[in-house]
């Protein structure tokens, strides 16, 4: 047995077995119309329900800040109904240009002045954008292990190194995302990963460290049908006829 599966067998005990097969043979994704029929675009179920926790409103100020590919980025932009703004960042210039590619042939021109594409490293926007945004959705950079599973069932070179110093990472971007969002401001935290040391972990030391500025948004009834963690809400295929992993929290900012 791989590293791989003896760290996630301690992680989920009896369940693994069963998520690593719903993980091998994933649900087909769904093509979604965009823009009211203007074009479609193919992502998974759990991805849309991410974007769409995030509750943007005509004439918000939106910031996506990890966009690429994207798919949740068309959703945010749907969502202005041509008011407000959106800057989607990407620091990788190659997932920047395939997200300008996307935005190019997915949302009409009239939503698409309304669309910044950027490409700074995320834990710059809050220092230099503090109390910007009313709407951010970090959808953090992970260890995507049903990528890993595709590529190779057994993953020989995994190691849990890479999921410690993935969530040392996420943490920073999402430190950089509440100083980068407004008092009152909301932000979804997610990931395609089911370590609990980037998920919960991330969100645990964020509430531990934070407190006096950001909490759990206490209107979250929306999310009840989820699976429930101890402070988000996961959507793993073996639980949900195939579509995921994805976990997601909603934070909002109580104070500057």
């Amino acid at each position: 047995m791989s590293g791989f599966h003896r760290h996630f067998e301690a992680v989920y005990g009896e369940r693994w077995s069963g998520l690593f097969e719903a993980m091998k043979n994933p649900a087909p994704k769904v093509e979604r119309e965009c823009f009211g029929g203007y074009s479609r675009y193919v992502l998974d179920q759990a991805s849309i329900r991410a974007a769409k926790a995030l509750k943007v409103a005509p004439g918000d100020s939106v910031l996506d800040l990890c966009a690429a590919p994207g798919g949740k980025t068309l959703i945010l932009a749907e969502d202005l109904q041509g008011r407000g703004s959106l800057t989607a960042n990407e620091l990788s210039m190659a997932r920047r240009r395939r997200l300008s590619d996307v935005i190019e042939s997915h949302v009409p021109p009239a939503s698409r002045t309304l669309i910044r594409v950027t490409g700074f490293d995320g834990n710059l926007f809050g220092l230099k954008k503090k109390n910007t945004f009313d709407r951010i959705l970090l959808d953090a950079p992970c260890s995507s292990e049903a990528h890993l599973i595709a590529e190779d069932p057994e993953v020989p070179e995994w190691k849990d190194s890479r999921t410690r110093q993935l969530a040392m990472r996420q943490y920073s971007l999402l430190c950089s995302a509440i100083l980068a969002l407004k008092e009152g401001g909301v932000l979804v935290y997610s990931t395609c990963s089911i370590s609990p040391l980037e998920n919960d972990g991330v969100i645990a030391r964020v509430l531990e460290r934070k407190s006096a500025i950001v909490a759990h948004d206490p209107t979250q009834d929306d999310l009840s049908d989820l699976e429930a963690t101890a402070h988000g809400f996961q959507i793993f295929p073996d639980r949900s006829g195939g579509t995921g992993p994805i976990y997601l929290t909603r934070l909002i900012k109580i104070r500057s």
